[in-house]
Protein backbone atom coordinates (compact mmCIF):
# COMPACT_ATOMS: atom_id res chain seq x y z
CA UNK A 1 0.00 0.00 0.00
CA UNK A 2 2.75 2.13 0.95
CA UNK A 3 4.89 1.83 -2.24
CA UNK A 4 1.46 2.18 -4.25
CA UNK A 5 0.66 5.66 -2.65
CA UNK A 6 4.77 6.60 -3.32
CA UNK A 7 4.17 5.87 -7.30
CA UNK A 8 0.51 7.87 -6.91
CA UNK A 9 2.18 10.73 -5.41
CA UNK A 10 5.45 10.32 -7.77
CA UNK A 11 2.16 10.76 -10.39
CA UNK A 12 0.52 13.53 -9.15
CA UNK A 13 3.81 15.38 -9.04
CA UNK A 14 4.88 14.56 -12.49
CA UNK A 15 0.79 15.44 -13.73
CA UNK A 16 1.67 18.50 -11.94
CA UNK A 17 4.89 19.93 -13.39
CA UNK A 18 3.84 18.76 -16.62
CA UNK A 19 0.61 21.10 -16.05
CA UNK A 20 2.49 23.77 -14.92
CA UNK A 21 5.03 23.70 -17.80
CA UNK A 22 1.56 23.82 -20.15
CA UNK A 23 0.35 27.13 -18.00
CA UNK A 24 4.12 28.56 -18.76
CA UNK A 25 3.96 27.59 -22.06
CA UNK A 26 0.56 28.81 -23.03
CA UNK A 27 1.67 32.39 -21.93
CA UNK A 28 1.47 34.84 -25.03
CA UNK A 29 5.22 36.17 -25.29
CA UNK A 30 6.04 39.97 -26.39
CA UNK A 31 9.32 41.32 -27.09
CA UNK A 32 10.22 45.07 -26.29
CA UNK A 33 13.65 45.93 -28.20
CA UNK A 34 15.01 49.50 -26.83
CA UNK A 35 18.48 51.07 -26.67
CA UNK A 36 20.05 51.21 -23.72
CA UNK A 37 20.41 54.34 -21.43
CA UNK A 38 23.58 55.68 -23.23
CA UNK A 39 21.36 59.02 -22.51
CA UNK A 40 18.78 60.10 -19.89
CA UNK A 41 15.88 59.98 -22.20
CA UNK A 42 16.72 56.30 -23.06
CA UNK A 43 17.01 55.70 -18.89
CA UNK A 44 14.02 56.83 -18.75
CA UNK A 45 12.45 54.77 -21.62
CA UNK A 46 13.98 51.48 -19.77
CA UNK A 47 12.43 52.43 -16.46
CA UNK A 48 8.80 52.98 -17.69
CA UNK A 49 9.43 49.52 -19.77
CA UNK A 50 10.52 47.39 -16.11
CA UNK A 51 7.67 49.74 -14.94
CA UNK A 52 5.60 48.15 -17.57
CA UNK A 53 6.13 44.71 -17.20
CA UNK A 54 5.04 44.75 -14.00
CA UNK A 55 1.81 46.56 -14.25
CA UNK A 56 0.72 44.68 -17.72
CA UNK A 57 2.08 41.25 -16.44
CA UNK A 58 0.09 41.57 -13.52
CA UNK A 59 -3.20 42.77 -15.16
CA UNK A 60 -2.55 40.39 -18.15
CA UNK A 61 -1.35 37.02 -16.41
CA UNK A 62 -1.99 34.97 -19.72
CA UNK A 63 1.44 37.59 -21.45
CA UNK A 64 4.94 37.55 -20.80
CA UNK A 65 7.17 40.66 -21.62
CA UNK A 66 10.52 40.17 -22.42
CA UNK A 67 12.65 43.30 -22.18
CA UNK A 68 15.84 43.53 -24.57
CA UNK A 69 18.36 46.44 -24.81
CA UNK A 70 21.01 47.03 -27.39
CA UNK A 71 24.17 49.31 -27.38
CA UNK A 72 23.79 49.85 -31.04
CA UNK A 73 21.65 49.08 -34.06
CA UNK A 74 23.74 46.02 -35.24
CA UNK A 75 23.28 44.80 -31.66
CA UNK A 76 19.89 45.61 -31.68
CA UNK A 77 19.09 43.87 -35.31
CA UNK A 78 20.69 40.72 -33.88
CA UNK A 79 18.74 40.55 -30.20
CA UNK A 80 15.60 41.10 -32.30
CA UNK A 81 16.08 37.83 -34.36
CA UNK A 82 16.26 36.29 -30.72
CA UNK A 83 13.14 37.55 -29.92
CA UNK A 84 11.86 35.60 -32.83
CA UNK A 85 13.57 32.88 -31.96
CA UNK A 86 11.52 32.62 -28.55
CA UNK A 87 8.70 32.61 -30.42
CA UNK A 88 7.46 36.06 -29.31
CA UNK A 89 3.93 36.96 -30.95
CA UNK A 90 4.39 41.44 -30.88
CA UNK A 91 7.48 43.04 -30.86
CA UNK A 92 7.53 46.33 -29.75
CA UNK A 93 10.88 48.47 -31.23
CA UNK A 94 12.24 51.46 -30.08
CA UNK A 95 15.13 52.06 -32.96
CA UNK A 96 18.45 52.91 -32.87
CA UNK A 97 18.38 53.75 -36.14
CA UNK A 98 15.77 53.81 -38.96
CA UNK A 99 17.82 51.98 -41.48
CA UNK A 100 19.29 49.33 -40.39
CA UNK A 101 16.32 48.34 -38.18
CA UNK A 102 13.96 48.37 -40.90
CA UNK A 103 15.01 44.78 -42.25
CA UNK A 104 14.55 42.85 -39.60
CA UNK A 105 11.08 44.35 -38.20
CA UNK A 106 10.31 43.63 -42.02
CA UNK A 107 10.89 39.69 -41.70
CA UNK A 108 9.47 39.67 -38.21
CA UNK A 109 5.86 41.04 -39.82
CA UNK A 110 6.40 38.18 -42.64
CA UNK A 111 7.05 35.27 -39.77
CA UNK A 112 3.11 37.06 -38.63
CA UNK A 113 4.83 38.91 -35.78
CA UNK A 114 2.05 41.69 -34.21
CA UNK A 115 4.75 45.19 -34.81
CA UNK A 116 4.79 48.12 -32.86
CA UNK A 117 7.55 50.88 -33.60
CA UNK A 118 7.69 53.55 -31.25
CA UNK A 119 9.38 56.84 -31.60
CA UNK A 120 11.29 56.57 -34.38
CA UNK A 121 9.96 55.22 -37.98
CA UNK A 122 11.33 52.50 -39.77
CA UNK A 123 12.07 53.38 -43.48
CA UNK A 124 8.47 51.39 -44.55
CA UNK A 125 5.62 51.44 -42.56
CA UNK A 126 5.45 47.75 -42.74
CA UNK A 127 4.73 48.34 -38.46
CA UNK A 128 1.38 47.62 -37.38
CA UNK A 129 0.84 50.31 -34.98
CA UNK A 130 2.95 53.79 -34.93
CA UNK A 131 3.71 55.46 -31.04
CA UNK A 132 5.56 58.67 -31.42
CA UNK A 133 6.13 61.72 -29.73
CA UNK A 134 4.81 65.13 -31.48
CA UNK A 135 7.85 66.26 -32.69
CA UNK A 136 6.82 69.10 -34.49
CA UNK A 137 3.87 70.08 -31.58
CA UNK A 138 7.67 69.42 -29.48
CA UNK A 139 9.36 72.69 -31.03
CA UNK A 140 6.12 74.87 -31.86
CA UNK A 141 4.70 74.15 -27.76
CA UNK A 142 8.49 75.49 -26.76
CA UNK A 143 8.67 78.83 -29.44
CA UNK A 144 5.33 79.37 -28.07
CA UNK A 145 6.09 79.56 -23.87
CA UNK A 146 9.68 81.16 -24.78
CA UNK A 147 7.79 83.93 -27.26
CA UNK A 148 5.37 84.54 -23.99
CA UNK A 149 7.75 84.78 -21.30
CA UNK A 150 9.99 87.18 -22.96
CA UNK A 151 6.65 89.20 -23.28
CA UNK A 152 7.51 88.64 -27.65
CA UNK A 153 10.83 90.41 -27.69
CA UNK A 154 14.47 89.19 -27.02
CA UNK A 155 17.72 87.84 -28.37
CA UNK A 156 17.53 83.92 -28.09
CA UNK A 157 19.72 81.02 -28.85
CA UNK A 158 19.10 77.36 -30.58
CA UNK A 159 20.97 74.10 -29.00
CA UNK A 160 19.88 71.35 -31.38
CA UNK A 161 19.70 67.86 -31.45
CA UNK A 162 21.27 64.76 -33.66
CA UNK A 163 21.02 66.07 -36.78
CA UNK A 164 17.81 63.48 -37.83
CA UNK A 165 14.28 63.56 -38.82
CA UNK A 166 13.25 64.08 -35.21
CA UNK A 167 15.29 66.98 -34.66
CA UNK A 168 14.53 68.47 -38.21
CA UNK A 169 10.61 68.07 -37.28
CA UNK A 170 11.52 70.15 -33.55
CA UNK A 171 13.83 72.66 -35.27
CA UNK A 172 11.49 73.67 -38.41
CA UNK A 173 8.59 74.12 -36.08
CA UNK A 174 9.93 75.71 -33.76
CA UNK A 175 11.33 78.59 -36.32
CA UNK A 176 8.41 78.78 -37.62
CA UNK A 177 6.52 79.73 -34.94
CA UNK A 178 9.52 82.36 -34.10
CA UNK A 179 9.27 84.02 -37.40
CA UNK A 180 5.43 85.03 -36.62
CA UNK A 181 7.29 86.95 -33.97
CA UNK A 182 9.34 89.84 -35.28
CA UNK A 183 10.26 91.50 -31.87
CA UNK A 184 12.29 88.19 -31.11
CA UNK A 185 15.70 87.45 -32.61
CA UNK A 186 17.31 84.06 -33.66
CA UNK A 187 21.10 85.00 -33.18
CA UNK A 188 22.17 81.47 -34.16
CA UNK A 189 21.59 77.69 -33.81
CA UNK A 190 24.08 75.37 -33.24
CA UNK A 191 23.79 71.44 -32.46
CA UNK A 192 24.82 70.12 -29.28
CA UNK A 193 24.03 65.95 -30.03
CA UNK A 194 21.53 66.03 -27.06
CA UNK A 195 24.54 65.72 -24.49
CA UNK A 196 25.35 66.94 -21.19
CA UNK A 197 29.18 68.11 -22.23
CA UNK A 198 28.32 69.05 -25.45
CA UNK A 199 25.70 71.43 -24.02
CA UNK A 200 28.19 72.60 -21.62
CA UNK A 201 30.67 73.28 -24.34
CA UNK A 202 28.19 75.34 -26.78
CA UNK A 203 26.66 77.47 -24.15
CA UNK A 204 30.90 78.74 -23.23
CA UNK A 205 30.91 79.14 -26.37
CA UNK A 206 27.58 80.65 -26.84
CA UNK A 207 28.37 83.10 -23.90
CA UNK A 208 31.65 84.30 -25.32
CA UNK A 209 30.43 84.99 -28.37
CA UNK A 210 27.18 87.19 -27.41
CA UNK A 211 27.40 89.37 -25.16
CA UNK A 212 23.30 89.89 -24.28
CA UNK A 213 21.33 86.58 -24.24
CA UNK A 214 17.41 86.73 -23.94
CA UNK A 215 16.63 82.95 -23.81
CA UNK A 216 18.10 79.81 -24.94
CA UNK A 217 15.75 77.09 -26.76
CA UNK A 218 17.64 73.88 -25.67
CA UNK A 219 15.14 71.03 -26.62
CA UNK A 220 16.89 68.77 -24.24
CA UNK A 221 16.93 68.15 -20.27
CA UNK A 222 20.33 66.61 -20.05
CA UNK A 223 21.78 69.18 -22.63
CA UNK A 224 20.53 71.52 -20.40
CA UNK A 225 21.96 70.13 -17.39
CA UNK A 226 25.49 70.74 -18.94
CA UNK A 227 24.27 74.42 -20.51
CA UNK A 228 23.15 75.80 -16.95
CA UNK A 229 26.55 74.58 -15.45
CA UNK A 230 28.07 76.87 -18.04
CA UNK A 231 25.98 79.71 -17.31
CA UNK A 232 26.44 79.46 -13.56
CA UNK A 233 29.95 79.27 -13.57
CA UNK A 234 30.13 82.82 -16.26
CA UNK A 235 28.12 84.66 -13.28
CA UNK A 236 26.03 86.13 -16.40
CA UNK A 237 22.45 87.93 -15.18
CA UNK A 238 21.37 88.81 -18.73
CA UNK A 239 19.88 85.18 -19.52
CA UNK A 240 15.70 85.31 -18.56
CA UNK A 241 14.95 81.90 -19.65
CA UNK A 242 16.45 78.34 -20.60
CA UNK A 243 14.02 76.24 -22.04
CA UNK A 244 14.40 72.50 -22.41
CA UNK A 245 12.64 69.78 -22.74
CA UNK A 246 11.90 65.79 -22.21
CA UNK A 247 10.62 65.78 -18.52
CA UNK A 248 13.81 64.83 -16.61
CA UNK A 249 13.03 65.19 -13.01
CA UNK A 250 15.83 67.48 -12.30
CA UNK A 251 14.72 70.22 -14.46
CA UNK A 252 11.02 69.59 -13.61
CA UNK A 253 12.06 70.06 -9.51
CA UNK A 254 13.86 73.38 -10.51
CA UNK A 255 10.64 74.44 -12.12
CA UNK A 256 8.52 73.43 -9.14
CA UNK A 257 11.12 75.15 -6.74
CA UNK A 258 10.55 78.13 -9.03
CA UNK A 259 14.03 78.45 -10.41
CA UNK A 260 14.44 81.80 -12.09
CA UNK A 261 16.17 80.86 -15.13
CA UNK A 262 14.37 77.34 -15.07
CA UNK A 263 10.79 78.43 -15.36
CA UNK A 264 9.31 75.85 -17.48
CA UNK A 265 10.25 72.77 -19.93
CA UNK A 266 8.25 70.70 -22.75
CA UNK A 267 7.33 67.05 -22.23
CA UNK A 268 8.09 64.53 -24.50
CA UNK A 269 7.39 61.55 -22.23
CA UNK A 270 9.83 57.93 -22.13
CA UNK A 271 6.24 56.34 -21.11
CA UNK A 272 5.57 56.26 -24.51
CA UNK A 273 6.71 52.56 -24.53
CA UNK A 274 4.08 51.83 -22.12
CA UNK A 275 1.95 52.49 -24.51
CA UNK A 276 3.00 50.62 -27.12
CA UNK A 277 3.11 47.72 -25.00
CA UNK A 278 -0.36 48.19 -24.20
CA UNK A 279 -1.00 48.95 -27.94
CA UNK A 280 0.93 45.57 -28.93
CA UNK A 281 -1.76 43.15 -26.21
CA UNK A 282 -4.57 45.20 -27.39
CA UNK A 283 -3.85 43.99 -30.85
CA UNK A 284 -2.91 40.44 -30.19
CA UNK A 285 -6.04 40.31 -28.19
CA UNK A 286 -8.04 41.82 -31.20
CA UNK A 287 -6.80 38.96 -33.35
CA UNK A 288 -3.50 40.45 -34.69
CA UNK A 289 -5.15 43.79 -35.88
CA UNK A 290 -4.48 47.03 -34.89
CA UNK A 291 -7.41 49.18 -32.98
CA UNK A 292 -5.24 52.52 -34.62
CA UNK A 293 -2.64 52.56 -36.51
CA UNK A 294 -1.02 55.88 -34.94
CA UNK A 295 -0.63 57.60 -31.83
CA UNK A 296 0.52 60.63 -30.86
CA UNK A 297 1.80 61.14 -27.37
CA UNK A 298 1.21 65.71 -27.42
CA UNK A 299 3.95 67.73 -26.04
CA UNK A 300 2.94 69.53 -22.84
CA UNK A 301 4.58 72.71 -20.87
CA UNK A 302 5.43 72.32 -17.26
CA UNK A 303 5.44 75.21 -15.06
CA UNK A 304 5.59 75.46 -11.30
CA UNK A 305 1.80 75.75 -11.46
CA UNK A 306 1.48 72.18 -12.91
CA UNK A 307 5.22 70.34 -12.38
CA UNK A 308 4.29 68.42 -9.45
CA UNK A 309 2.15 66.50 -11.94
CA UNK A 310 5.04 65.78 -14.04
CA UNK A 311 7.70 65.07 -11.19
CA UNK A 312 8.44 61.28 -10.41
CA UNK A 313 10.97 61.45 -8.10
CA UNK A 314 11.97 57.63 -8.21
CA UNK A 315 12.03 57.76 -11.88
CA UNK A 316 15.70 57.02 -13.02
CA UNK A 317 15.18 60.21 -15.25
Amino acid sequence: MKKWFTLFGAALLAFAVVSCGEAKAKKTKIGVSIPAADHGWTGGVIYSAESAKKKLEAANPDFEIIISTARDASEQVNKIENLLVQGVKAVVVLPQEPGPLTNVCDMAKQQGVFLVTVDRGLEKPVQDVYVAGDNAGFGRTAAQALVQALGGRGDILVMEGIPCVVNTDRVEAFKAEIAKHPGIRLLESQSAYWDTEKGLKLMENFLQKYPKIDAVWVGDDDVLIGALKALEESKRQDVKLMLGGGGAKAIVKRVLDRDPVVRMTVTYPPKMIEIGIESAIAGLKNGGKAKEAKIVIPSEVVTPENASEYYFPDSIY
